[in-house]
């Protein structure tokens, strides 16, 4: 037997992993059972003082551990045992709230994201309630590294639009474009929200009907595989659950490559709400992995 073969045969035996479907080399495997596997709240870029930071990260909030308890049937826990990442907004209508896993990466090689995911609102009425989420979603901040001969920061954004103003709409957005605005008197420090409303494009093909229970404790498990390739720093493919998406007519937020962020390989998820009521992302797992 191959080594490749032997791997894949292993893989394939643990119940943990044999759910993903890794490149060659396992970045990082995140389950919540026993922590926050380097999860954690974006925190907008300030100087000076806390009140310079751009509103929009201002919002934000740390994530949580969850058993997805609720008040018919106690908890309704993750798609294994333990805990399930929770991503909760503000209970105001267009609040957003974001977590981050920061790491590097070590060759400019093809990487994976794969996740199981899913989303409700707060479940504060006796009403199914599946247009009172707007987005979630996730996107990769990347930057080249220090020898490349062009280097950029490039930020793949991909989004389900679930409702809007509360229209049931279901479709995958992505966006291309961001504005940045300076912080304090100096020049070390600029800002740019790039989840603002402004500039979402609708993913061509991308509307997508995802299971939605029949009552608003219930959930059911999406799963989410997103390739890309940080020599050319462009996408590869996206799949969500039996659809995969043509990117062709997809692009990437891309600005010129920061001083300090060589080699960054950061992911974030993301949810927004639609209502005055709290919206919940919750990840049960993810995997990231990468071909070097």
């Amino acid at each position: 037997m191959d080594t490749e073969t032997l791997v894949t045969a292993l893989r394939r035996a643990d119940p943990r992993l044999s759910r993903f479907n890794p490149l060659s080399r396992i970045y990082s495997h995140d389950e919540f059972l026993n922590g926050f596997c380097g999860w954690s709240q974006l925190v907008g870029n300030y100087e000076d003082t806390l009140d310079s930071m751009h509103p929009g990260y201002a919002q934000h909030l740390s994530p949580m551990l969850s058993t997805l308890g609720h008040w018919d049937a106690g908890s309704h826990g993750p798609l294994n045992d333990g805990h399930a990442l929770k991503i909760a907004t503000r209970p105001r209508r267009g609040a957003q709230n974001v977590a981050l896993k920061r790491q590097t990466f070590r060759e400019a090689g093809k990487i994976r994201f794969e996740a199981y995911f899913t989303f409700k609102p707060e479940a504060c009425e006796l009403q199914l309630s599946e247009a009172d989420v707007r987005s979630v979603g996730f996107l990769f901040d990347l930057q080249s590294g220090d020898t490349a001969s062009n280097p950029e920061r490039v930020m793949p954004h991909l989004r389900f639009l679930n409702a809007l103003d509360g229209e049931h709409i279901q479709k995958w957005q992505f966006k291309r474009d961001t504005a940045f605005r300076p912080i304090g008197d100096g020049t070390k420090t600029v800002t740019h929200y790039h989840l603002s409303p402004e500039n979402w494009e609708d993913l061509p093909g991308g509307e997508q009907r995802l299971c939605y229970n029949e009552i608003p404790t219930k959930v059911n498990w999406t799963y989410l595989c997103f390739d890309f390739d940080l020599a050319s720093m462009q996408a590869l493919s996206f799949r969500c659950n039996d659809r995969e998406f043509d990117l062709s007519g997809f692009e990437s937020i891309h600005i010129p490559a920061m001083k300090n962020l060589w080699c960054m390989l950061n992911v974030c998820v993301f949810a927004e709400t639609d209502t005055d009521k709290r919206a919940f992302l919750y990840m049960d797992s993810a995997c990231i992995s990468g071909d070097f």
